[in-house]
Formats: C-alpha cells, sequence, structure tokens
C-alpha cells in the first residue's frame, strides 16, 4: 500500500531509511522544522539548517523516488530566547518561495511558558501574512493536555484562520476529541515509548473515524522508527478494515491537507501529479 507520512525528521536518519521507507510504498515525506539536538545560536544557524531542508533533503529522498516536503519556523525547544526567535521568523520569508516548503511548522508550545506562546502567535500571524497552512507540534506527557488547550484557545484568537489549514500534530486519546470538534485536522504519532502506538491509533480511529486523522513516525532523534507508518497498517489490517478506510488514513487525508499548499504536486505511480482537494 502506498503512503505518505506527513511528519519525520529525515536530517535525524540515515540514507538507507529513505531506501526502506521508498521500499515500504512510501511517496512522500513531510519533515517540519524542529530541534537539532541542540540548541542554535544564531539566526544564520537556522539560514543554514532551512538550506538543508531546502536543498539537501530533497536531493536525498529523490535518490529513491520518494518527494520530500518541508515546513519552517524556529520551534518551540527554542522559543523561550525571544529576541533570535523574532531574528528567524524574519528570515523565514527567504525561503517560502522554495519549491518544497509548504507552510509553518511545526510551531507549538513545549513547556507551555509565555515566551513560547509569544512566538506561537507570531509565527501564525506569519502564517496568515503569507496564505499558508500551519502544523504545531503539542507538549509531551503530563504538559500535553494543558499545552493543547492553551494552544486551541490562542488559535480561537485568530477568526481569520481556517481551521481545515491547520494541522495539530501529537494528539492522543486525551485531546483528539477537542482538536477534531473544532475542525483541525489532528496527527497521531507513532513512537515505540511515548505517544501514540500503532495499536492505540487504531483505537482512536475506531473511536472517531478516518475524517481528519492522519499518522506519522516523527522519526526524529530520540527512540523511533521510521517505518511506524507501515506498523499503523499491518495493525488496521489485522483488526480487518477496508482498503480503503486505511488509505484514507495513509493516503487520501495527507493528500487533501498538503493539497492546501501550491507546492503540493505528489506524483503519483504511473500518473501524473495528482492532488486530493
Amino acid at each position: 500500500m502506498f503512503y505518505i507520512d506527513p511528519h519525520i525528521h529525515m536530517i535525524s536518519r540515515v540514507t538507507d531509511d529513505y531506501e526502506t521507507l521508498a521500499r515500504m510504498g512510501c511517496l512522500a515525506v513531510s519533515e517540519p522544522a524542529f530541534w537539532a539536538g541542540f540548541d542554535r545560536g544564531s539566526v544564520d544557524g537556522f539560514r543554514d539548517y532551512f538550506r538543508h531542508l531546502t536543498e539537501v533533503e530533497p536531493r536525498r529522498a529523490a535518490q529513491f523516488g520518494v518527494q520530500h516536503y518541508t515546513w519552517l519556523c524556529i520551534n518551540a525547544k527554542e522559543a523561550e530566547n525571544v529576541e533570535l526567535s523574532r531574528e528567524v521568523i524574519a528570515a523565514i520569508p527567504e525561503f517560502l518561495d522554495r519549491p518544497n516548503v509548504l507552510g509553518i511548522g511545526e510551531i507549538g508550545l513545549n513547556k507551555n511558558t509565555p515566551n513560547e506562546a509569544t512566538v506561537f502567535l507570531e509565527h501564525v500571524e506569519l502564517a496568515l501574512r503569507h496564505d499558508l497552512p500551519i502544523l504545531i507540534h503539542t507538549p509531551h506527557l503530563e504538559d500535553k493536555y494543558m499545552g493543547t488547550r492553551m494552544i486551541l484557545d490562542m488559535l480561537a484568537d485568530f477568526p481569520q484562520l481556517a481551521p481545515d489549514r491547520v494541522l495539530v500534530d501529537h494528539v492522543e486519546e486525551h485531546t483528539v476529541r477537542e482538536v477534531l470538534e473544532r475542525g483541525y485536522w489532528a496527527g497521531m504519532t507513532l513512537y515505540p515509548v511515548t505517544k501514540c502506538t500503532p495499536k492505540r491509533a487504531a483505537d482512536i480511529i475506531e473511536m472517531y473515524g478516518t475524517e481528519r486523522l492522519l499518522v506519522n513516525s516523527a522519526g526524529d532523534w530520540g527512540p523511533s522508527k521510521p517505518t511506524a507508518v507501515p506498523d499503523f497498517i499491518m495493525e488496521m489490517r489485522r483488526r480487518q478494515h477496508p482498503f480503503e478506510a486505511i488509505q484514507q488514513v495513509v493516503l487520501d487525508n495527507p493528500m487533501r491537507f498538503f493539497g492546501q499548499s501550491p507546492n503540493f504536486k505528489l506524483q503519483l505511480p504511473g500518473q501524473g501529479a495528482s492532488v486530493v482537494r
């Protein structure tokens, strides 16, 4: 079955992972800007990172027939430094015309601090100025519920922001309902230790259906598995869910959400560019 991984940090993966993903049916990956394993100290460090996301990773992915897309921001783990964050936000428009950039992300909260909230709001304003979709990071573990509520309440202060232009990622059983009820897209991250497992994600699908729900591997610096989406597919098949329902979650839904960006032009095997809107 063909699929898209809507959230995976390929900068932290070896090139062999691209080959493995391609062999398992991955057509495209979406890589949000995130933490580099350490806090960067200057706006030029971020410029180099954005060049990596828009120049190096698309070439690595293309070797194996995988399309690489990205999102740009200064992530919540580094947003405590408001001065640096504002320098980075001011630099982001330099890269928005790159052909693999889909929008602004992954923005959000890490420890739910006032500085993180300030930087989050300024990213939303940037996305609105450039009419771009938004991908949001929700906090980990004990901070998740409060952080998710804070994020949703801040988004409500932007009545001009269409909810279907926003993907709220890393949802779990205690946060997914409100995200969906407010009209946003919801992403489930399949981690071997924290966040969701393929079994829990399948449970959530059985509780809430397949509309506006996506699954991803994140595949980052910590314990993670870049082939977690195929694991979810296998779990859904084990439970005898129909092919169409599985495909909606792993392929059709990412295509619909990403298709709101003019840069998303997925090449389906045997076809030309195809985007479900």
